[in-house]
């Protein structure tokens, strides 16, 4: 009876010690998870009370076979095999090998594995004392076995809960560092234990994403998952989510990878690492993963440039033969990616995770500080890559001189020269190559030598078929008032098509690798939308300027025709003296968008350029640059009130009347257009002073968001006649504007 007692405790039954789920068959029975060891029942000769101790300590056989039924399975590896071939009928020798393979759960079992070791060295113990010794043998075996009473049923339950609820991945590792924290110092080490397992694959995926950018997941364990993933789980299918990638980037799958490729899934991060950690951690692989995987052509370029580089200092040294340049072996372009991140950078990455994973146990500091060390080295090189061999500042320069229309004389002559062109309204089939020829033009009159940066400017004019429709159904509108105002409405019609359709000009730039980590299509976008604004001011001013000068020529042939014959040109000069009026108006106009231009290109642009170069200078992360550079964007919108719907409507409509004042003051040969310009003007009046006063409110005035605005309303209101006109007009008790009207506007 004592082998029998024995081999019980090691999960064996038999004669004498049965299992109950084997002798109860009902479906009720089989349904039970209390069901353990017991004495059969027919055994009469055991006491009441031993049999209660035996039954009490055969308890822990029953929770060893369960234990170790699961540390099998979950070491099973027939997955392996049957991946790569057919399922076999021997597959079905586990009942959970049908559930999916789990890398974290077969961790966990080898833990398991290693208790389970000590219990049987101490059955055998128990076995090899009870045949040398002649000592009470229930005694002998509680006594020997007593702290596995306290560690079995805790572990058996945490089997049953992993294997009820699919419990897998990081969600394992939650369940383990919940359990840890009981009162029961045997049980505290035994499951830290477990967990030291399960954070032995946690750093080996690390690891391979960290050090070599690698995702080894198979099974969707890791916290770190690629984008397929998820759009799997939201029902998209794979052939969908390889079009959308590839319709981001046909030839660099390491951009693919950085803007959509990995995402953090939520279900599988241990709650105790923080959501800043695991981006710290997503970065930094991206990172490696860019480092490590350069674009073909940033590889071919580079090693040119090392060629040459290396040519011209044996040019210095004196080794011109004919043959020198003939023998000079090729560049290697696969030592590219070694020269992005060193070895001895990776090496670095490496022993920090190795420190962590030889580690007894896992402590929250020393694992944050060991990614923030990682990511600081990745964001490192990403910068060194991106600011020092891909020039970022010159295109930060480029874009500035033409998406912020810093090159002012290239844009004012494109715009003289497209001017005749954008008088009419614009064809869609051509009008992007109508407008190429000015804009190549004026790159030829402008430049003194040549912009190795303007090669990747292109100028685009998108789909405008709605705006010109939209002015086509204005054109019968028009006819309607043609009785009381005809060339004044066929005037507005035109230029209302011309203004709508000139008004969606956009730029293009063309960005290499790996240039496109940083210039995203979204921060493109931006450029474009303040491009659109400053050259719209830009050309508003130029007219405005051009009018002068075509009115200020008929007036000086006027005044020669009047001098020259008094008698016979009354005509002329009362045509002076009804237009006098308008070129004060004119004045008012050119005042106020000469003051915005300055305003823009001065306070807000070229200050928040010199904050940014600080910035470059002053860091060396790649994600600080990109910090830095989205606030360089938001305060240019901001700053330029492009995100205030009011404001921005309100100064598109004070160009879009400049522009109309300007194509009717030069057609003042036909005396019927005075009423418009004297609509035009009043209108102007309304709208200007409405942006006065809104932009001197104190919640704008008075904030942080610009502040150069009371520069602006200074020099707008130097001599107070906005302040005072605003209160005429608007009807505004200062120093409180009146929202209802400005509404209106």
């Amino acid at each position: 009876m004592l082998h029998e007692l024995l081999l019980a405790l090691l999960g064996y039954t038999g004669d004498l010690i049965i299992d109950e789920r084997d002798h109860h068959k009902s479906s009720l029975a089989s349904e039970s998870d209390d069901r353990h060891f017991k004495l059969a029942p027919d055994i009469s000769f055991v006491e009441r009370s031993d049999r209660d101790l035996i039954e009490r300590i055969i308890t822990l056989g029953f929770y060893y076979r369960e234990l170790d039924r699961f540390a099998t399975e979950s070491r099973n590896l027939s997955w392996i095999r049957s991946a790569n071939s057919s399922p076999s009928p021997s597959d079905s020798e586990f009942p959970s090998s049908k559930a999916k393979p789990s890398v974290y759960r077969r961790a966990i079992a080898n833990g398991i594995v290693e208790i389970l070791a000590v219990y049987r060295s101490a059955v055998l113990h128990i076995e090899q004392k009870l045949l040398a010794e002649t000592v009470p043998i229930l005694a002998t075996v509680t006594q020997g076995l007593n702290k596995f009473f306290v560690l079995m049923p805790p572990l058996h339950e945490l089997v049953l809960e992993i294997e009820r609820d699919d419990i897998r991945g990081g969600q394992l590792l939650n369940l383990l560092h919940k359990r840890c924290h009981c009162g029961v110092p045997e049980l505290q080490t035994c499951i830290q234990r477990l967990l030291w397992h399960g954070h032995q694959v946690m750093y080996n995926q690390l690891a391979a994403w960290m050090v070599y950018g690698f995702l080894q997941d198979q099974h969707g364990e890791f916290f770190i998952r690629r984008q397929e993933d998820r759009d799997v789980e939201h029902g998209s299918t794979l052939p969908d989510t390889t079009e959308k990638f590839a319709h981001l980037s046909t030839d660099d799958t390491s951009l693919t990878d950085w803007h959509l490729g990995f995402h953090i899934s939520l279900d599988m991060l241990p709650e105790y690492i923080h959501m800043r950690v695991a981006e710290s951690v997503l970065f930094a692989g991206k990172a490696i993963r860019v480092l490590r995987n350069p674009s073909p052509a940033f590889r071919f370029q580079d090693a040119i440039d090392h060629q040459q580089m290396s040519r011209g200092s044996q040019k210095i040294q004196g080794f011109t033969g004919p043959f020198s340049f003939q023998k000079e072996p090729l560049i290697d372009t696969k030592l590219i990616g070694e020269e992005l991140l060193p070895q001895s950078e990776a090496d670095k990455i490496e022993a920090m995770l190795l420190d962590l994973k030889e580690s007894s146990e896992f402590h929250k500091r020393s694992f944050e500080c060991a990614v923030d060390s990682i990511r600081a080295i990745a964001a490192s090189h990403l910068w060194q890559l991106v600011v020092v061999r891909a020039d970022l500042n010159g295109h930060l320069k480029a874009l500035k001189d033409y998406f912020l229309l810093a090159k002012g004389d290239f844009f004012q002559c494109f715009l003289e020269e497209s001017r005749q062109l954008m008088r009419l309204p614009p064809r869609q089939s051509t009008a992007e190559a109508d407008l190429m020829i000015p804009f190549q033009l004026a790159a030829l009159k402008t430049f003194s030598e040549e912009d190795k940066h303007f090669s990747r400017v292109s100028l685009r004019m998108p789909s405008f078929g709605f705006t010109v429709k939209s002015s086509q159904v204005d054109a019968p509108k028009a006819k309607d008032h043609t009785d009381r105002n005809p060339s004044s409405a066929l005037s507005n019609a035109s230029s209302e098509i011309s203004l709508d359709g000139w008004d969606g000009i956009a730029l293009e730039y063309s960005v290499d690798w790996p240039l496109e980590l940083f210039f995203t299509q979204e921060v493109l976008s931006k450029y474009r939308r303040v491009f659109q604004y400053l050259l719209r001011l830009k050309r508003t001013q130029m007219e405005l300027e051009k009018s002068w000068a075509s009115v200020m020529h008929q007036d000086h042939t006027d005044f020669a025709k009047q001098r020259n014959d008094r008698v016979n040109c009354p005509v002329s000069q009362q045509r002076r003296q009804r237009f006098r009026p308008m070129w004060r108006v004119r004045e008012h106009m050119a005042f106020l968008i000469r003051n915005l231009q300055f305003y823009i290109q001065v306070d807000v642009i070229e200050s928040q350029w010199n904050v940014l170069q600080a910035h470059i200078q002053d860091s060396h992360d790649f994600t600080e640059l990109v910090a830095f550079h989205q606030e360089y964007l938001s305060a240019l919108i901001s700053q330029s009130f492009l995100d205030i719907g009011s404001v921005s409507r309100i100064l598109d409509g004070i160009m879009k009347l400049c522009l109309q004042f300007c194509w009717n003051i030069e057609n003042q040969e036909n005396s019927s257009n005075t009423s418009e310009l004297e609509h035009i003007t009043e209108e102007f009046n309304k709208k200007s002073n409405s942006l006065y006063t809104i932009l001197r409110s104190s919640r704008l005035a008075g904030s942080q968001r610009a502040p150069f605005l009371r520069r602006f309303l200074l020099r707008l209101n130097f001599n107070s006649f906005f302040e005072a006109t605003a209160r005429g007009v608007l009807n505004v008790v200062r120093p409180r504007p009146a929202i209802p009207v400005l509404n209106q506007q």
